[in-house]
């Protein structure tokens, strides 16, 4: 579970991980909930997608979670989300959020799946922001 970013000097591109950057955070693997991974295992695993760490379940409903900014617009931002297994798409949509409110009108019900959502947005806003 994504909190903080993370030193980009972990990663040699790290604007090109799955979330726009690299964080820092907790596990929430079954039987390690709250784990705080070592710097190792944040850039070799948690941050890249299809982790290979010994604490995640065999069955789980998806090995990677992909997020792309699909409209940019003045008060609405819409971001793309897919949920890959097995290296094939799997669940799909579009989180909805409004710049106006600062919120999000069309979340995702899994809070993991919301928090990365949350921490991708984040990274594009600070890329622009830095663009600018």
């Amino acid at each position: 579970m994504p909190t903080e970013p993370a030193d980009p000097q972990l990663w040699p591109h790290s604007s090109r991980l799955p979330l726009g950057g690299g964080w820092k955070g907790h596990c929430t693997a079954p039987g390690h909930e709250g784990e705080l991974p070592s710097d190792a295992e944040l850039r070799d695993a948690c941050n890249l997608g299809y982790a290979r760490c010994e604490r995640l379940p065999q069955a789980r409903p998806c090995d990677a979670v992909r997020f792309a900014l699909a409209r940019n617009g003045e008060s609405r931002l819409a971001v793309q989300y897919v949920c890959e297994i097995g290296h094939a798409p799997g669940e799909h949509g579009v989180l909805q959020f409004d710049r106006v409110s600062a919120s999000w009108v069309q979340p995702h019900p899994d809070a993991r799946i919301q928090k990365m959502a949350e921490c991708y947005l984040d990274a594009c806003l600070r890329s622009q922001r830095r663009q600018i």
